[in-house]
């Protein structure tokens, strides 16, 4: 199973797999312990089965999360063409699950340029203007104050809105003032923003 990484297209798909097939792993080990030491001292009264017991702690935490990347559905890949080439040369990415502290929201697509954070998200059921203050709020506190947030429930309309932006980088990047991060000093301040985004992600 290739690896994929968070903000590729693949990712969800990548993650359900991957996720199912720890959280078995974490459930066979304790398992395995609790067979051993019926087996061997042929009663469950024993402080191997104490330790399965506790074994089972990770694999249920790992289930929640299972559970949670289940939910999600992956984007389609026409969409995905479309949206990789409206996006251009700018920064951004494809299938994150943006967290926050009462819900997840898909964002199919994103980018960044300048100021500009410009999603979509294809939930019918989401709050867009919900999700824009939270993730200006993460802005604002990793330092990016000025950062203005748009995220998008037409997909035409975003297509519309990245293609523009891509046309007239220069303009959206006048003007700020930008100083590089000494841990990440060869990422641009499009790449750092973008890797806040993929902090608040699954």
């Amino acid at each position: 199973m290739k690896k994929v990484r968070k903000g590729n297209f693949g990712y969800i798909s990548y993650e359900k797999k991957k996720r199912l097939l720890v959280t078995v792993g974490l459930f066979l080990i304790p398992l395995a312990i609790y067979v051993s030491g019926y087996l061997y001292h042929g009663t469950t009264k024993n402080l191997l089965t104490v330790v399965a017991i506790v074994g089972c702690l990770p694999a249920c935490k790992s289930t929640v999360g299972v559970i949670m990347m289940m939910m999600q559905k992956p984007m389609k890949k026409e969409l995905y063409e479309q949206a990789k080439k409206a996006h251009g040369n700018l920064t951004g990415g494809y299938e994150l699950v943006m967290t926050a502290y009462e819900h997840t929201t898909p964002v199919n697509a994103i980018i960044v340029c300048g100021d500009q954070i410009v999603g979509y998200t294809p939930d019918g059921k989401a709050d867009p203007a919900y999700l824009e203050k939270h993730i200006s709020r993460i802005m604002a506190a990793n330092g990016y104050t000025s950062v203005h947030v748009k995220i998008m429930k037409e997909f035409r309309q975003y297509l519309q809105r990245v293609s523009a932006i891509c046309e007239r980088q220069d303009h959206y990047r006048e003007g700020i003032v930008f100083t590089p991060d000494e841990r990440y000093p060869e990422l641009s301040r499009d790449e750092l923003i973008y890797h806040t985004l993929l902090a608040i992600s699954l």
